[in-house]
């Protein structure tokens, strides 16, 4: 895979995709900035790839935060050549159920973090360079009480596209992928639900999950020269997933408290 050392800022990179794509951008020659809102964990990453790579705290959410990020990386190391957002939260509820608070919480880490990710780096991007977003399989495959989730990765999908048409006049490409299932800590929760990751499984064609290497390896050649004529795609990385349906979450919930109360009766 061709491509010239860059500066790479991976937002949410302190564990999961984001872990993973660091560790494969670095492998390459990049100078890899990890911001994770666990500043410990990016510092920690950071001294795991060895210098260069760096590790800042930040939350994605608040654009004074983000700017100064962005400010300071461009002070320090010079312009960027990529950036990746990772950052996610999912608070799963059915629309009559889900509070207000978790509804926002959701968009504003999904969303709104894509959106100020998307325009820092458009204020210092170099000329060339590529933003990559990981949205999900559930920005265009609905799922029973992820109202917040899915609404929030379309929309992540149509930035992207959005991005993808103003960035261009300068060079600047703008991806997204959408991950089907993968082991992560966003999806640790899905395995103390009995049958819910057999049923992820049984709905892939390629039967099987995902790891945080299968995306990674995508994310690292969107940002390379490899994918210099790729702009305002989504790539599905989700085994075919895409092709058959999702999983019933409140379902298999009931079912656990159903056999939960049985047993103890």
């Amino acid at each position: 895979m061709s491509t010239s050392t860059q500066v790479a800022v991976i937002i949410g990179g302190a564990s999961g995709i984001g872990w993973a794509t660091a560790q494969l951008m670095a492998d390459r020659g990049d100078t890899v900035i990890i911001a994770d809102l666990d500043g410990a964990a990016a510092n920690a990453r950071a001294a795991e790839l060895g210098a260069p790579a760096t590790g800042y705290r930040v939350q994605v959410t608040d654009e004074i935060a983000m700017r100064t990020l962005f400010d300071t990386i461009n002070a320090e190391y010079g312009p960027i050549g990529a950036v990746v957002d990772c950052a996610g939260i999912s608070r799963p509820g059915t629309i009559a159920e889900l509070s207000l608070a978790d509804w926002q919480a959701t968009v504003d880490v999904c969303l709104t973090g894509a959106f100020l990710s998307v325009k820092e780096a458009a204020r210092s991007l170099r000329d060339g360079g590529s933003i990559v977003l990981v949205a999900s399989l559930n920005g265009r495959q609905p799922g029973v009480a992820m109202s917040a989730y899915c609404s929030a990765k379309a929309g992540v999908l149509m930035l992207a596209e959005v991005a993808a048409m103003e960035l261009a006049p300068r060079g600047i490409r703008v991806n997204a992928v959408n991950p089907g299932f993968v082991h992560t800590p966003l999806t640790q929760g899905a395995t103390l639900v009995p049958g819910l990751v057999d049923e992820y499984v049984e709905n892939t064609p390629l039967g099987r999950a995902g790891t945080p290497e299968d995306i990674g390896q995508t994310i690292a050649f969107l940002t390379s020269d490899a994918a210099g004529w790729m702009t305002g795609a989504a790539i599905d990385l989700n085994g075919g997933a895409h092709t058959m349906r999702y999983p019933n979450i409140v379902q298999r919930i009931a079912d656990m408290t159903t056999t939960s109360t049985t047993n103890e009766g």
